[in-house]
């Protein structure tokens, strides 16, 4: 008798994989009266915006965790120099991981693509906090980076497909404030975490950051026809209900995106935006303790307030946006980031024996900062329309990351050899060039669907 080999499994298998994060396909239309589309639109927006909120935030709590570490590490004979390189490289990483999955998000299944990210990002953070060679610890750091940037391009998806051009400053302003809610905890946290011992900053945020993985997995839905809803009002494209090519797909990402001038102002923009508030949220442990005389836990507080206030600025800039700009997020943002470059300036120049004025100015700054931080995603993903706005806030958050080559090595190396005065000298020009940039994207439409229409 001759025994037969049993089918291969291989091509099955990656077919299987494949469409593990393919978009759902759309349901069956379940919802046919208008007040009855309106009630299910209501209970699902709340619940898609509530659960990406939570589930980004988690990101932060494997992600901005690094910086209160960095007192034990240094003490463990890592110089500012080497610490500055491994958040450099981590957040080009990131850039690229963001830019990259930026065009794979917009084509996939956003719950799926978010969860995983999230799971893989946790294992790293595992691994870190039981490592200890120089090499391994920044080799991780960079893997880490990858994961991070799978984070908010699913996101941007979700945002596009589930509210419409005239609602999303404001909502996505909401859905913003998952930075400062995600940064603001892991800063409280790993404040007194890294008083113990500094590995828990790692392993006490992964578990964290598994629990909001399977929570995830359990709320998220990829787009309102995946439930039987219809297509929100003003996202109507005119193939939407067709698939597109490969090259149809590439062809529409190179008009609405990388032909768009604004687009390339806001991307140019958003690398000052993010040289700012990464050398705050990266470096302020060791900021407030060195040129403040803070203790580490005092600083950790400080770091949530500046969290928390962005919370409000990015709310108050999403409103401001809707409700005086017409969506037009770049006006917006000409003012916030004058008025960032005064509070890092007064943040300065505010004497260390006055730690409530620090903090106040520190405080000015964070609400300043995170209206421009949350605008420029929104603003892009608005132009580019929710067919290809994963790519285009990858795209900016590409020149987003790279700014920590200047907030990650860059300060490093500038503090190390001249100290924090001109530290946060060079803030204040980043801000100034940031308002420059986005006062030249001033006449940028609110959103590019209208442009589409008509075409």
């Amino acid at each position: 008798m001759i025994e037969t080999a049993p089918p291969r499994a291989s091509s099955q298998s990656k077919r299987t994989w494949r469409q593990f994060f393919k978009p759902t396909p759309p349901a069956p239309v379940m919802f046919t009266e208008p007040d009855e589309i309106k009630r299910e639109y209501k209970n699902w927006q709340r619940r898609i915006l509530i659960s990406s909120l939570i589930g980004y935030a988690c990101f932060y709590l494997v992600r901005k965790n690094l910086g209160f570490a960095i007192p034990a590490l240094e003490s463990a004979g890592i110089t500012k120099s080497s610490l500055g390189l491994f958040l450099t490289l981590h957040g080009v990483i990131y850039g690229i991981s963001k830019f990259t999955n930026g065009f794979l998000a917009d084509r996939a299944n956003a719950r799926t693509f978010m969860v995983v990210a999230l799971i893989l990002s946790a294992i790293t953070n595992v691994f870190f906090g039981l490592s200890s060679a120089v090499m391994v610890l920044g080799s991780l750091w960079m893997v880490n980076g990858w994961f991070q940037g799978m984070g908010f391009p699913p996101c941007a998806r979700l945002m596009t497909h589930w509210f419409s051009p005239k609602e999303l400053a404001t909502k996505m302003s909401i859905w913003n404030t998952s930075h400062s809610i995600g940064g603001g905890l892991v800063a409280v946290l790993c404040g007194y975490l890294a008083v113990r011992d500094w590995r828990l900053c790692f392993l006490v945020p992964a578990a964290m950051a598994l629990m909001g993985a399977v929570f995830l997995g359990i709320t998220l839905r990829d787009t309102p026809q995946s439930v039987g809803l219809p297509e929100v009002a003003g996202t109507e494209q005119q193939d939407s209900g067709t698939e597109q090519t490969p090259a149809e797909f590439k062809a529409f990402l190179r008009k609405q995106v990388f032909e768009n001038r604004y687009i390339w102002l806001l991307a140019l923009a958003n690398f000052f935006v993010y040289v700012v508030r990464y050398a705050i949220v990266d470096w302020g442990a060791t900021l407030l303790g060195e040129a403040k005389g803070v203790k580490l836990t005092h600083a950790g507080w400080m770091i949530g307030a500046f969290e928390i206030s962005g919370v409000v600025g990015m709310l108050l800039g999403g409103w401001i946006t809707d409700k005086w700009f017409g969506g037009r997020g770049a006006r917006t943002c000409v003012f916030c980031m004058f008025l960032t470059g005064l509070s890092v300036f007064a943040f300065w120049k505010v004497p260390g024996e006055f730690p409530m004025l620090s903090t106040t100015a520190l405080c000015l700054c964070g609400f300043f900062l995170y209206a421009p931080q949350a605008l420029v995603g929104i603003t892009v993903a608005n132009l580019a329309t929710k067919r290809a706005a994963a790519t285009a806030v990858g795209f900016t958050g590409f020149f987003g990351y790279l700014s920590t080559t200047l907030s990650g090595w860059g300060l490093g190396k500038l503090v190390q050899h001249q100290g924090w005065n001109m530290g946060l000298g060079s803030l204040v020009i980043a801000a100034m060039l940031g308002m420059i940039l986005f006062a030249a994207a001033w006449n940028a439409k609110a959103n590019g669907y209208s442009t589409l229409k008509s075409a």
